[in-house]
């Protein structure tokens, strides 16, 4: 393939990952509309008692298991990693309802659990749980079985949903409980089984970036012709004479040979200017949601009762119809190793309001919505990949986490004839094989 001149609009893993790839045989020019490159890698540096402590607030931790395109890609760059703790913990405000799902002593901290009937049998469901879903993944399960049906016939508790599992579910997927009920059930089933997460030993070991996850970035950056930052793409327009016109606030940024489109799949529709009725389609049936995270060291946002707190903290109820944005706070001192007495934290869409005095930083993360209908247009879009020289990737090709968006941009920058260094198609198709979930899916990361 004659090399060409690429560009790759917007600047996350999907993005950064697909440009590094190609820029070994293209010219590539990568456009973003924030001030940084990375997305959900965001890197800040928090200022403590003790000092200035990088910490990264949105892609935060991965596992060889479940993240080999991503391991590869940071073994290739000499990007090191540390051990990281991914203890989970639920705080109901309303019930004051509290537990640690890292032990026996965590689960019954507070000695009322021993107790309360509804919580013994949350354990119970807990369980069965695990055990049916191995059972059922095995068998014949309607794929298009939706998560909430699944549990209503399988007759769980109140408890085990409003306290366990949507909790967990929105915590990793920064999703509303509501959100939840409408994902499919086998690819549920499916992710809570690749991670280890219906058993109760034998989990993945997950890492963080020493140093902040920004470390990779900086070294993807100088493999790139151009990079613009602050740099929206607000038109992109097939020329009939060949290639494809970008232009942005300021007008036209370019003509190129072929564009890759890393942006969420709402922002890519919206810039194009003819956009065929089969990428209208596709791309129409991805929805997203923005969630709010503070960076900040305010501890009243974590469980009340400190043996309880863990890395994840879910907190308040998670009533599987309610509409109300997950809150969880990471614990980032536990989650990252970050050396310091003063504890800091990131809290997503937090129930209670945080004092700005705590507040470092406030950020918007956007996630996508995993429902049917997001499925139906992730088996669909190989049918409109490369059409008249445009290319789509990103994370909402899969779970929506960093192994998903890489592993979407290897695939569009293998069939412009650059496989990844650590290994060509064939290698690619059999590592996407151990790593998926039964529908091909990938899975990946809690923020």
């Amino acid at each position: 393939m004659q090399d060409k001149h690429v560009a790759v609009v917007g600047g996350g893993i999907a993005g950064a990952g697909a440009a590094w790839l190609l820029a070994g045989r293209h010219r590539v020019t990568l456009f973003e509309a924030e001030d940084y490159v990375g997305g959900h890698t965001c890197t800040i540096d928090a200022q403590l008692s003790d000092g200035t402590h990088p910490v990264d607030t949105g892609f935060m931790v991965f596992n060889p298991r479940n993240y080999p395109h991503l391991c590869a890609l940071f073994d290739h760059l000499g990007i090191d990693a540390q051990a990281s703790d991914m203890s989970f913990a639920c705080a109901d405000r309303d019930d004051d309802l509290e537990y640690n799902g890292e032990s026996l002593r965590g689960l019954f901290a507070q000695r009322r659990n021993l107790v309360r009937p509804g919580f013994l049998r949350m354990v119970y469901d807990i369980l069965r749980f695990n055990r049916r879903a191995k059972r059922d993944l095995a068998g014949s399960l309607d794929d298009s079985l939706p998560l909430g049906d699944y549990l209503d016939a399988g007759g769980y508790g109140p408890g085990f949903r409003r306290h366990y599992l949507m909790p967990m579910a929105a915590a990793i997927w920064s999703a509303s409980p509501s959100t939840l009920r409408a994902f499919p059930a086998r690819r549920f089933l499916a992710f809570f089984r690749n991670h280890g997460l219906l058993d109760l030993a034998n989990r993945p070991q997950w890492h963080t970036v020493p140093g902040g996850a920004r470390r990779y970035i900086d070294k993807i950056l100088p493999a790139l012709h151009a990079v613009h930052t602050s740099t929206p793409v607000r038109r992109v327009q097939r020329l009939d004479a060949g290639g494809v016109r970008l232009s942005g606030d300021q007008g036209e940024l370019g003509e190129f040979d072929e564009v890759v489109l890393a942006a969420h799949a709402d922002q890519t529709l919206a810039m194009l200017d003819a956009p065929t009725d089969e990428e209208a389609r596709l791309l129409g049936q991805c929805r997203f949601q923005d969630n709010l995270a503070l960076l900040h060291t305010d501890p009243t946002a974590m469980p009340r009762r400190r043996p309880i707190w863990a890395s994840w903290n879910h907190i308040s109820a998670a009533d599987e119809h309610s509409q109300r944005p997950v809150s969880v706070t990471y614990w980032l001192n536990r989650l990252q190793q970050v050396p310091s007495e003063q504890n800091v934290f990131v809290s997503l869409n937090p129930v209670d309001a945080i004092d700005d005095a705590y507040v470092q930083r406030r950020l918007s993360f956007t996630h996508p919505v995993l429902d049917g209908s997001a499925a139906e247009a992730q088996d669909a879009l190989p049918t409109i990949q490369g059409r008249d020289r445009l290319w789509f990737c990103g994370a909402w090709t899969g779970f929506g986490f960093h192994e998903d968006g890489l592993r979407s941009a290897v695939r569009v920058a293998e069939q412009l004839g650059c496989p990844p260094p650590w290994g060509g198609a064939q290698q690619t198709a059999e590592a996407e094989a151990d790593a998926a979930a039964p529908t091909g899916q990938p899975v990946g990361e809690p923020a």
